[in-house]
């Protein structure tokens, strides 16, 4: 829960933000301060070097840095990309335990949101606070000002469809396919038994996620989870490819694993968020 004038961190340690975007980062400063929060913006935000608004480990530093400030109430990250599993080694996952901060972000972030709930065992939030100045930014900042301030729910609760089996409970894992298994082989990557794997996708058509798929499969992923929940494949999708992302799953899953499928997490404008690390439980209705 945050309340009016609190303030909130903005990162970025994946990928650099572009000078073009500065304007569209001003009205998401704009958008903050006029649902009542101060955002504190960090030092490393737009590109320097290539992608690179700084080094791994200055980026990293960043992010404790809020994490040590009693006054930063939580931590938005507002990219995506390709970098932000460098900064794993270099963050204080005894001081991420003991915070009552709450991190937030999407895609690339898939990979810190995870590493946090293994290292610590807390739940951080798959969403990208820039929905709230993008298509859908009425009714974003609406649910986004009910979860985080008025304890609501409205956020939370993606509508979904069960394409196999009819219920599912476990504790959340995953996010963007890709970036998630940048984590296989590290001492990063969750515990899967019970769990209930999340996957999306931005890029990719069929060849792209059949081998991502494959490669959970070969790790023994589906014969561990509780239930996997599909959002939603962005460039699948706006090709039209076939055979669709939810074929693909329900391939090389086999008959046996529960599936769902919802249109509201992803890259979408109008994506909500999940919590990675909480447990949820999903049931056909």
């Amino acid at each position: 829960m945050l309340k009016s004038g609190d303030k909130i961190a903005i990162v970025c340690c994946s990928n650099g933000q572009k000078r073009a975007y500065a304007e569209k980062i001003k009205y998401l400063e704009q958008t903050l301060q006029d649902i009542g929060l101060q955002p504190v913006f960090s030092d490393y935000m737009y590109e320097k070097e290539s992608v690179f608004c700084g080094t791994a480990q200055e980026r990293a530093n960043a992010l404790m840095d809020f994490y040590k400030d009693d006054e930063i109430k939580a931590i938005f990250d507002i990219s995506g990309g390709d970098v932000a599993n460098g900064l794993l080694p270099y963050l204080d996952y005894d001081m991420i335990a003991k915070s009552e901060k709450m991190f937030w972000g999407y895609s690339d972030l898939t990979t810190i949101i995870n590493a946090i709930y293994a290292k610590t065992g807390k739940a951080s939030v798959l969403y990208q606070i820039r929905n709230l100045i993008y298509d859908d930014r009425e009714k974003q900042i609406a649910d986004f000002q009910n979860a985080v301030m008025q304890n609501g729910n409205e956020l939370f609760q993606p509508n979904y469809k069960f394409i196999q089996k009819s219920s599912m409970r476990g504790t959340v894992v995953g996010g963007n396919i890709r970036c998630f298994l940048k984590l296989a082989g590290t001492e990063y990557m969750p515990n899967l038994e019970g769990k209930i794997l999340l996957l999306e996708s931005f890029g990719g058509t069929v060849a792209k996620i059949e081998t991502y798929l494959c490669q959970l499969q070969q790790m023994g992923a589906f014969d561990k989870v509780a239930g996997i929940l599909l959002g939603t494949f962005t460039e699948m999708e706006q090709e039209n490819c076939l055979p669709t992302a939810e074929t693909l799953v329900k391939r090389i899953v086999g008959k046996d694993v529960p599936i769902a499928v919802t249109r509201e997490i992803g890259h979408g404008t109008n994506s909500k968020a999940i919590l990675i690390g909480r447990e949820l439980c999903l049931e056909d209705r």
